[in-house]
């Protein structure tokens, strides 16, 4: 325990925060795709609901990051998470007035997805101001395990649960949870505006020195370059995963219920590999738990695509689950390279590569299951992700990956040493950085 408390008052408001947000999450994610599912049985548009969900991490992630690096990022978090709860009011009202549409559930999903880009890029950058640099892994390993709890393991089942009882209640839940985060990132003390120098800089300006970093820094491009197809194959799944789940034609025909419990089984990998993730890196290295992790990513989508035995379906979820560990080392290394003057943009154009193809996956899903069926979606999904292994064992070396550490470390104490910082440009520091970087791997 009192290692735990050592992580810091603020740290722990940070995760209280999380955790109840994520809570709120997690109930509000099934009753969404359940709400969807009840308004349409189309997979073209059950889809398109995850796609306007994703959208704007294509056209709001750059300026996001930007704004990250020039306004108070806690700020920033409590403006996203007020706009979630209006609009969960909103459709909360809605549904239980018998006057929700599938067109109210696309506006409703593009908005929460907008504030999602905002706080998302706002938290990540946050935690180097948080906890010290060495407590990183440890501080992000229990964000992702309270996250994966409560949005996946806890909340799901509970928001099953509700749905069952009342569709307006379980949505109005998962609102208020979200005023209680508000209340919670409130509390957190002191400022987290990041301190810039020289005059300042246009908006667009910032943002291309965000990609400038990114494209030149060969470790981080590729991640990214990764991620973003792991997210275009996991959102081509698993926009239409509630669809398998319910239906008695060709899924598991499971009742909101069971969606919620096998949601949570899930988790329980996830929850696992935010702990175990650590222990295997050491033993192990970086290059060989993001291996394990992309493996059990593509065979948690496979097996769908192969069985309807939900026992078989539930355990390879357990597995799959353990893909967290993916997040664990790739978020703390972009927090120990990128310098923080850039840390937002630099995140954001990161995650546009990452997360920017989750809707294009989530209408290409939609499309494929129109012309095909729903299981041979995941066949073809999962296959591919399998096929990732092969680029990421070639170019993410655990070498490469401590000689961009290595790199980083001289630049920013190069830019710390007296008679030197006086005198220093961070933008040219940094594309030196990112350029160096990219040479010594």
């Amino acid at each position: 325990m009192l290692v735990g408390m050592a992580l810091g008052r603020r740290y722990w408001t940070l995760w209280t925060s999380s955790a109840v947000a994520n809570l709120g999450d997690g109930i509000f994610q099934v009753a969404f795709a359940l709400v969807a599912v009840r308004l349409t049985r189309s997979p073209a548009l059950i889809a398109g609901v995850a796609l306007a969900a994703r959208l704007p991490w294509l056209f709001v992630a750059l300026p996001a990051g930007a704004l990250a690096d020039r306004l108070d990022r806690r700020k920033t978090m409590l403006s996203a998470n007020a706009a979630r709860v209006a609009l969960l009011a909103l459709l909360t009202v809605a549904y239980g007035s018998g006057v929700a549409t599938i067109g109210l559930l696309y506006v409703v999903a593009l908005g929460l997805g907008i504030a999602e880009v905002l706080f998302d890029t706002s938290s990540q950058t946050m935690m180097p101001a948080v906890v010290d640099k060495d407590d990183l892994s440890r501080a992000n390993g229990r964000l992702f395990a309270v996250e994966l709890v409560m949005n996946q393991f806890a909340g799901p089942p509970l928001g099953g649960f509700l749905v069952a009882a009342s569709a307006t209640v379980a949505l109005g839940a998962g609102a208020g949870l979200y005023v209680l985060a508000v209340v919670a990132l409130a509390m957190l003390p002191g400022s987290y505006r990041t301190v810039r120098e020289g005059p300042p800089a246009r908006l667009r300006s910032d943002i291309a020195e965000g990609l400038r970093y990114l494209t030149r820094h060969r470790v981080l491009r590729t991640l990214g370059l990764l991620l973003g197809a792991q997210n275009l194959l996991f959102m081509a799944s698993g926009s239409l995963m509630i669809l398998y789940m319910t239906s008695d034609s060709y899924g598991l025909g499971l009742s909101d219920e069971g969606v919620g419990l096998l949601f949570a089984i899930t988790a329980a990998g996830g929850f696992a590999g935010s702990f175990i993730g650590a222990p295997i890196e050491k033993r192990f290295g970086r290059s060989t738990v993001l291996s394990i992790a992309l493996t059990a990513g593509g065979v948690g989508i496979l097996i769908p695509g192969l069985t309807r035995n939900v026992y078989i379906v539930a355990a390879t979820g357990l597995l799959a689950g353990s893909a967290a560990m993916w997040n664990v080392i790739t978020v703390s290394l972009r927090q120990r390279i990128i310098p923080d003057h850039l840390l937002g943009r630099v995140n954001s154009a990161y995650r546009l590569l990452g997360w920017g193809s989750m809707p294009i996956g989530a209408g290409l899903g939609g499309l494929l299951a129109e012309l095909t069926n729903v299981r041979t979606v995941f066949l073809v999904a999962g296959g591919l992700v399998l096929v990732l292994i092969v680029p990421l064992r070639a170019v993410i070396t655990d070498s490469a990956i401590d000689a961009a550490e290595a790199e980083s470390e001289e630049r920013k104490a190069a830019a710390a040493a007296p008679g030197e910082a006086a005198g220093a440009d961070p933008e040219a520091e940094a594309e030196a950085d990112a350029e160096t970087g990219a040479i010594s791997q």
